[in-house]
C-alpha cells in the first residue's frame, strides 16, 4: 500500500512541477513569465554566503574571529580549491551534475518511493545545486514542501550561474560538523592548514564528512569517517580520477587531526572593538544621527535596524584592523588583577597612545570575562579631583593667563548654600596654584570655577566626547568631581591625551579601519584635531600634572622617567579612586571601586590604583 501511494505521490510531485514551471506559457500576456516571477520572488544577487570576521591587532595578527550565527565559513576562489576535491564531490554527491537543471527527476522519484515504503523522509535524492540552494536559504526542514521549495531555488541557481560557480559555492557552503562550513574552514578546523596544502588522503578524508555530518564527524566517530574515507577512494580509482598505486599509498596514509582551536583573545579588548565597530557603523550609514533627533519608540526601531546592518556588514566577512599592543593589554590585565587579588574591590584600565590615537589596552575587571560588565568603558563614576585638570586649571591658566606660582585662596569657601571642604577639613590660606594641585585642596578649585565662571569652565569640558555629562552638571560640586553621572575611565583617559598633544585634542579609537577580505576599505573614523588650550597653558598643566607624581598626591606611582605626570582623584566617602595620568607616549587611566558604590577608606593607604598605574607605565 505504501509502495502504491509513494509512485502516485511521485507522479503527483513530478506533474505538479512541471505544471509549475510552464504554466505561465498558455497565457504570456495575461501572466508575468515564470522566469520573471522567479527573479522577483528570488533575489539571488542578494543571497550571499555568510563567512567568519576577524579582529587584529596593531601588528595586523588575528586576535578575535567572529563566526555568524550560521556556523565557521571561509570562502575561497576557485582557483584555490583542488580539482581533485572537485571530482570527488561530484561523483560521491552528484555524478549526473553536468547534464541536470538542478534537481534529478528519477533520484527524487527514488528517493519518494523509499520514503514512502518507510514511511518517514530517510532519503533526499538532493542534487549539489539543491544542497547549496539549501545552505543559501537556510531551509533544513525535512518536509516535501521544503523539497518544492528548494527544487526552484536550484532550478533559479542553474538559470543564473554557470555550473563551476555553483559547485564551487557548493563546496564553500557544505557542512563539515562542528558547526564548520566550506572545505577551507574545515582545513583550518580539522588539519590546522589550508586545503590547497593537504594531501589526496587528508581532502579524501574531509570530503567523507558532509554525506552525514553525524555519523562522519571526525571528533566523535573517527572511525566511521575513515570508513568511507576508503570507499571514497575506491570510487575515485574506479572511475580512473587516480591510479591504483595512488589509491593504495592513500589508503595507507595515517590521518591525524591537528585541531585548530577559534582565536579568541584578550576579550577585555575586543568586547569594546564590538561595541565601537556597531558605532563606527552607525556614524558611516547615517544612523547615529538619525538617533540623535528620534523620540523613544523611534530610537528603538532604528537600534534593530542598525543591529541588522552591523550583523550584515559582519557576515560579509571583514577584517577589523585595531591599535591593540598585546605587551600593554597583558600589562594592563595583569596589573588590575595582582593589584586587587587580596583587596575586596574591583577596577578598571584604559591605555591610549597618545601619538597615534589609537586606544593600545583595555582592562575590564579583575575577573574579567568576555560579554561581562566592562568597567574601563561601561562603569560611569563620579571623577573627584580626578577632573580639576580638565574643568579647573585648564581653562583657569588659559583664560587668566597666570603661571603656576600664582597664589590662590585655600580657605574655607561658601555661595549659594555650597559650602565644600577640603581633605583635611581645615584651610590653608593664600597657597600657589601649584601648591593646591598637587595636594588637591578642594576649596581653591572651586574658587577658581567660580572666578572664570562656570559657563566658560564647561565650554572647555565641552571638547571631550563626555557621553552623559548635562546640563545638570553645570554646577560648582562639578569642579571638584560631583557629577551626577560621572564618566568612564575610557572617556576620562581620552581627554587626558590632551596634556600628550600640546593643547590639542583628538578622540582616540580602538579600531584603526575595516576592510573586506581582500583589504578594500569599507570604515575609518574621520576624526579632526581641534585647539583646546594653546601651548603654553599645556606646558603648565604638564608641569603641574608632572609635579603631582613626584611630590604630591601621586607620589606612590613614581619612578624615573623621561616624563611622567599624572593626578589623584577620591570622591565623597572613599567610593571611588582614581589615577589619571601620561608618559612620553601612553595615557593611562585606572578606576578603583565596586559596582555597588561602597566606602573604601580601609584601602587608603594601599593605594591599589596607584600601584595598578605605575604597573602598567613602567618599561
Amino acid at each position: 500500500m505504501r509502495r502504491k501511494l509513494g509512485i502516485i505521490f511521485t507522479l503527483l510531485m513530478l506533474f505538479s512541477l512541471v505544471a509549475v514551471l510552464y504554466m505561465t506559457t498558455v497565457e504570456k500576456k495575461k501572466y508575468v513569465s515564470f522566469h520573471k516571477f522567479l527573479d522577483d520572488s528570488i533575489p539571488l544577487a542578494s543571497m550571499k554566503l555568510a563567512q567568519s570576521s576577524y579582529i587584529t591587532d596593531n601588528d595586523g595578527k588575528i586576535i578575535s574571529e567572529i563566526t555568524p550565527s550560521t556556523g565557521n565559513r571561509k570562502i575561497v576562489p576557485k582557483e584555490e580549491i583542488p580539482q581533485y576535491v572537485r571530482n570527488l564531490f561530484i561523483l560521491s554527491e552528484d555524478q549526473h551534475f553536468y547534464d541536470h537543471v538542478g534537481f534529478d527527476l528519477p533520484a527524487i522519484g527514488r528517493a519518494i518511493l523509499t520514503n514512502a515504503e518507510s514511511d518517514s523522509i530517510e532519503q533526499g535524492g538532493s542534487t549539489i545545486t539543491q544542497q547549496l540552494a539549501r545552505n543559501m536559504f537556510q531551509s533544513y526542514d525535512k518536509t516535501y514542501n521544503r523539497k518544492l521549495k528548494e527544487l526552484l531555488y536550484a532550478y533559479e541557481l542553474e538559470r543564473k550561474w554557470t555550473k563551476e560557480e555553483i559547485l564551487t559555492q557548493y563546496i564553500n557552503a557544505v557542512y563539515f560538523a562542528n558547526n564548520i562550513y566550506g572545505l577551507e574552514a574545515a582545513a583550518n578546523y580539522y588539519f590546522s592548514s589550508k586545503a590547497s596544502d593537504l594531501s589526496k588522503a587528508e581532502l579524501t578524508f574531509l570530503a567523507s564528512i558532509p554525506n552525514n555530518p553525524t555519523i562522519y564527524d571526525p571528533i566523535t566517530h573517527f572511525e566511521q569517517t575513515k570508513k568511507r574515507q576508503a570507499r571514497l577512494i575506491q570510487l575515485m580509482k574506479k572511475e580512473g580520477k587516480i591510479s591504483a598505486k595512488e589509491s593504495e599509498q592513500m589508503s595507507q596514509e595515517k590521518i591525524t587531526l591537528r585541531l585548530q582551536k577559534k582565536t579568541d583573545l584578550y576579550p577585555d579588548y575586543v568586547t569594546y572593538v564590538e561595541d565601537e565597530l556597531r558605532a563606527l557603523v552607525s556614524v558611516k550609514t547615517g544612523y547615529a544621527e538619525k538617533i540623535k533627533h528620534a523620540d523613544e519608540q523611534e530610537t528603538e526601531i532604528l537600534s534593530k535596524k542598525l543591529d541588522a546592518e552591523v550583523q550584515n556588514v559582519l557576515e560579509q566577512g571583514i577584517v577589523i584592523q585595531t591599535g591593540l599592543d598585546r605587551k600593554l593589554q597583558d600589562k594592563a590585565v595583569n596589573a588590575v588583577k595582582s593589584s586587587l587579588s587580596s583587596i575586596d574591590a574591583d577596577g578598571a584600565a584604559a591605555v591610549i597612545n597618545h601619538n597615534s590615537h589609537t586606544i593600545s589596552a583595555l582592562a575590564g575587571g579583575k575577573k574579567y570575562q568576555k560579554y561581562e560588565f566592562n568597567r574601563s568603558y561601561q562603569a560611569y563614576r563620579q571623577p573627584g579631583s580626578a577632573i580639576k585638570p580638565l574643568l579647573v586649571y585648564g581653562p583657569y591658566l588659559q583664560e587668566t593667563g597666570k603661571n603656576i606660582s600664582s597664589l590662590v585662596n585655600a580657605d574655607d569657601f561658601c555661595k549659594d548654600g555650597y559650602c565644600p571642604q577640603n581633605y583635611s577639613g581645615r584651610g590653608y590660606g593664600n597657597v600657589t596654584l601649584e601648591q593646591a594641585f598637587i595636594h588637591s585642596y578642594n576649596t581653591p578649585a572651586v574658587r577658581l570655577v567660580d572666578e572664570i565662571g562656570l559657563e566658560t569652565a564647561f565650554g572647555y569640558l565641552a571638547h571631550f566626547p563626555f557621553k552623559k555629562v548635562t546640563e545638570k552638571d553645570v554646577h560648582l560640586s562639578s569642579a571638584i568631581g560631583g557629577f551626577t553621572t560621572g564618566m568612564s575611565p575610557l572617556e576620562l583617559t581620552n581627554a587626558y591625551t590632551v596634556f600628550g598633544n600640546d593643547g590639542n585634542f583628538e578622540s582616540s579609537h580602538a579600531i584603526t579601519s575595516v576592510t573586506d577580505l581582500d583589504g578594500k576599505l569599507l570604515y575609518k573614523w574621520d576624526e579632526q584635531e581641534e585647539a583646546v588650550w594653546n601651548s603654553d597653558t599645556n606646558d603648565k598643566m604638564r608641569a603641574l600634572l608632572k609635579k603631582t607624581v613626584t611630590a604630591g598626591t601621586a607620589k606612590k606611582a613614581s619612578f624615573s622617567s623621561a616624563y611622567l605626570g599624572g593626578k589623584t582623584g577620591t570622591t565623597n566617602d572613599y567610593k571611588d579612586y582614581w589615577m589619571v595620568g601620561l608618559s612620553k607616549d601612553i595615557t593611562v587611566g585606572v578606576w578603583v571601586g565596586n559596582d555597588t558604590p561602597t566606602n573604601l577608606k580601609s584601602i587608603e593607604s594601599k593605594a591599589p590604583h596607584l600601584s595598578i598605574w605605575k604597573k602598567i607605565m613602567m618599561p
